[in-house]
């Protein structure tokens, strides 16, 4: 128990612990920890998973939501085996298990309230994804219709791949395209967002 307390008070950016990547529905409700096998891993990846993507959208938007974080590889393969919405350990594009050794990848499902606000009365979920591709060094995302929440991976070399479960579903940006949009056309679509790291935060 001291062992996973002093986990959990893991620091891992400017603006994120550990503990908010453990929470895990799924694990409390079938009783399975999900603790990382290697915590070193978990924890070195899941820091420039905050610090290259999560900070930045914190400092941008305000508070972010973590709807789902780390999980570990038995906990996955529950999930995934019972139909709880959790891709296969294998697949090549599974970002929730941070400590894998030879897959370097830490991702994580999250809400910005302040967009969803906006998603809520009409708001285009491109107009984010192509946001996020503008600003944010990220390695895939993916969006869901509850809240508009989406999962946002770092990979030392990022795929750039964008797809969605939401209308137009499928796959926005392969790996290595060329947006269909120009930068001005994006850049329209986001206009009246925050400033980049918009937040006057001490």
């Amino acid at each position: 128990m001291r062992g996973l307390e002093t986990l959990g008070r893991v620091r891992l950016s400017r603006h994120f612990w550990m503990r908010e990547f453990l929470h895990s529905e799924i694990g409390n409700l079938h009783q399975i920890q999900n603790i990382p096998d290697n915590p070193d891993l978990a924890i070195a990846r899941g820091k420039a998973l905050c610090e290259t993507l999560l900070d930045p959208l914190e400092e941008t938007f305000g508070r972010i939501f973590v709807r789902s974080g780390y999980r570990a590889p038995s906990l996955n393969a529950f999930g995934n085996e019972n139909g709880l919405n959790c891709a296969r350990n294998d697949y090549p594009l599974e970002c929730h298990i941070w400590d894998f050794p030879d897959v370097p990848v830490a991702g994580a499902s999250v809400v910005i309230p302040w967009f969803a606000d906006r998603y809520a009365q009409g708001r285009d979920w491109r107009d984010l994804a192509w946001w996020m591709h503008d600003h944010l060094p990220y390695s895939e995302i993916w969006f869901f219709p509850k809240l508009c929440a989406f999962n946002i991976a770092w990979r030392p070399k990022p795929l750039r791949r964008i797809d969605s479960y939401m209308a137009p579903k499928g796959c926005l940006l392969k790996p290595g395209a060329t947006p269909d949009e120009t930068l001005d056309q994006r850049a329209q679509r986001y206009a009246d967002f925050p400033a980049f790291r918009g937040l006057d935060l001490p």
